[in-house]
């Protein structure tokens, strides 16, 4: 089975212009804030390929731009809230990028780039970052690891698998969750992505 970046990369070599437009452009949606190097290399060859066409070197400075998202520490994505809620707003933007590029010509390079700061409606953090309850950064361990779906089972199961203990702040890569490796501090929301505030637990005694 042919992974998505090697088809795209396929298609940006194309002879119909159009068609390696949204292939680049593709790629760095799929790789938005990932930083990773295979698709950063990807993209710094095709940047050489298409050195002399100011319109796919354009492409290929926004893929760039999309793959090294906030230097690696935002995402493109609806969901929030642990992937459970959907935020309209940003799909519509996503949505307003995407069908704006069935006409890349006239839209994109044409008159109507600024159509592309729709993508800061999905844009989210990847990074899970803690602070007190005066707004210090406070560092503490979490447990990061793949998410498990436990809605609708009994007791606490486990809700996450095969973690690591970082201590914050730490980059929560897609379909990964977190958890608070310590009792000595408890989270003022339910869910741990973005920014948290965590409160001393009155019941943690040395």
């Amino acid at each position: 089975r042919l992974n998505i970046l090697d088809t795209l990369s396929k298609f940006s070599h194309d002879a119909d212009p159009e068609v390696s437009y949204n292939s680049i452009f593709a790629m760095g949606m799929v790789g938005s804030g990932t930083n990773n190097a295979r698709l950063a290399a990807m993209l710094r060859q095709l940047a050489q390929y298409h050195a002399k066409d100011p319109n796919n070197l354009f492409m290929v400075r926004l893929a760039q731009g999309l793959t090294h998202l906030g230097k690696g520490t935002l995402t493109l994505c609806p969901y929030h809230s642990d992937r459970q809620l959907m935020s309209q707003v940003a799909v519509a933007g996503l949505l307003t990028v995407l069908v704006s590029f069935l006409d890349v010509r006239n839209i994109i390079l044409g008159k109507s780039h600024y159509v592309l700061y729709g993508l800061v409606a999905a844009m989210q953090p990847r990074m899970l970052v803690t602070f007190d309850e005066e707004l210090r950064p406070l560092p503490v361990s979490v447990r990061v690891g793949q998410a498990v779906d436990v809605v609708g089972q009994a007791g606490k199961p486990k809700t996450i698998t095969g973690f690591q203990t970082h201590t914050t702040p730490v980059l929560l890569a897609h379909g990964e969750r977190a958890e608070l490796a310590t009792e000595e501090f408890l989270p003022v929301t339910p869910i741990l992505e973005g920014f948290v505030i965590l409160r001393k637990n009155p019941n943690y005694d040395l």
